[in-house]
């Protein structure tokens, strides 16, 4: 696997999405959660979303309880809390695991091509971010605190 694109994933109504489908956009990767401290940052990653789809940008949140079973829902009660507190429009896929042996295979592929902190690969709480050009490649990864608006000018770069 050479970049984002040669993975899938399922939505939170369960169809299977591509993400060859995001090509020549610039992503930000996020595994969300409904409650976490760091959930407020949903208002900035859609603001962020609004502002700079039409420039070619995508937010995909992919929820996850590993981190104090902060996101117990199903895929109806992640999308009506989204919807209902937070009016996410950018696309929220099916819940999933980001470490141990269950972790997805896009997140196996993000942390390892942009480790953190030590060059640690494991992810170590909701809100983590990664940033991945047009191409497909990560460029970069943001600590959970690192809020949306102030990576807003590394996101700007990339499109």
């Amino acid at each position: 696997m050479t970049s984002v694109y040669d993975f899938s994933a399922n939505t939170l109504d369960g169809a299977a999405v591509a993400l060859k489908s995001f090509e020549g956009k610039v992503l930000l990767v996020v595994n969300v959660a409904s409650k976490c401290g760091f959930t407020p940052q949903y208002t900035g990653l859609e603001a962020l979303y609004r502002r700079l789809a039409p420039k070619g940008l995508s937010v995909l949140g992919f929820p996850c309880d590993q981190f104090g079973h902060q996101e117990p829902g199903d895929a109806a009660e992640i999308r009506s809390f989204c919807s209902l507190s937070y009016d996410v429009t950018f696309p929220l896929f099916a819940k999933i695991e980001v470490n141990g042996p269950a972790t997805h295979p896009l997140y196996a592929y993000l942390k390892h091509a942009a480790p953190g902190l030590l060059g640690s690969e494991r992810i170590k709480w909701n809100f983590t971010k990664f940033l991945v050009d047009r191409g497909g490649t990560v460029r970069a990864r943001y600590a959970p605190f690192a809020k949306p608006e102030a990576i807003e000018k590394d996101v700007a770069a990339l499109l």
